[in-house]
């Protein structure tokens, strides 16, 4: 087995790296630096030249607001790359495992979002990473889409980090908390592409039945507000030491926090699918808080 790793920078692209170098695993990493994902060219020669049994999408514009005034960039890099990587899956009829997000939904459901669910994305980047995933499913055969939310890690900007500098900056915060959604570790990420990769790796090496390709969701265990996941990262980076004070942290609507991009309100995404098919379970991501802030 030897992957192929797009967006090696990012914050799931180096929590991929990290896993990939304690496993041992044969793996290429491609920084924006390295290579563009459009550029078939030289990613042909690097497929074939390191003989790639799968590739992982972890490339992606995730600039929410931004991409409301940059449209043309969120769809190179989640609607183009994308494709270009599919075609290159069925030319070399190699998996592709492509991460997605909560955001192609539109937030107005009251329970768990299943694989099967409508779509509805609300802005510019939901709109672009659900393009994105109808061009590998027109374009490749053998594909996993992973769509995962609330990303967090040592790694890279996002909400954990954001709450840690602003609580050591200020004794009042007001954090959202009529959204809900599953945080979700980019580590355990990397480890359900990995685990999955790998059990697709053997199925075909073994001659086993069709593998069950198709769209999984991946996300936390348990589903929080932004207000009370705040909270759980500032109780556990005080327990740690990470914190000496942990400051007052008002809960606000959405209302008062208007964004360029609405967000959904209800993001909470259900695991059981991939549970039964790869048995990956959910991300237990309060217990993973503590090992994440010691390393920030």
């Amino acid at each position: 087995m030897h992957l192929l790793v797009t967006g090696a920078n990012g914050q799931l692209g180096q929590c991929l790296a990290d896993q990939l170098r304690a496993q041992a695993i044969p793996h290429t990493l491609l920084t924006r630096q390295d290579a563009d994902i459009n550029d078939t060219v030289v990613l042909e020669k690097i497929i074939a030249n390191n003989g790639v049994t799968a590739i992982i999408n972890a490339a992606a514009y995730t600039a929410v607001d931004k991409a409301e005034s940059e449209p043309e960039l969120a769809q190179r890099i989640n609607v183009d790359g994308p494709t270009a990587l599919a075609k290159l899956s069925a030319r070399f009829d190699i998996p592709l495992l492509h991460v997605s997000t909560d955001y192609v939904f539109d937030g107005n459901q009251q329970t768990p979002y299943i694989e099967t669910d409508a779509t509805g994305p609300t802005g510019v980047y939901g709109q672009t990473k659900l393009d994105g995933e109808l061009a590998i499913q027109r374009h490749a055969t053998k594909y996993i889409i992973m769509r995962t939310a609330w990303v967090f890690s040592e790694y890279g900007n996002n909400f954990l980090k954001t709450m840690l500098r602003l609580a050591k900056e200020r004794d009042v915060l007001g954090v959202v908390a009529d959204q809900v959604g599953c945080p979700t570790y980019a580590g355990d990420i990397a480890q359900a592409l990995i685990s999955v990769a790998r059990q697709l790796h053997e199925r075909e090496k073994q001659g086993l039945a069709e593998a069950r390709y198709g769209i999984y969701h991946y996300a936390g265990d348990e589903a929080v507000s932004w207000h009370g996941f705040a909270m759980a990262i500032f109780e556990e980076a005080h327990q740690r030491g990470a914190l000496t004070n942990i400051p007052v942290v008002n809960a606000i609507a959405t209302q008062y926090y208007p964004t360029p991009a609405k967000r959904p309100v209800y993001s909470v995404l259900s695991t059981v699918k991939l549970s039964h098919d790869y048995g990956v379970d959910a991300s237990d991501w309060r217990a993973v808080l503590s090992g994440v802030l010691l390393k920030n």
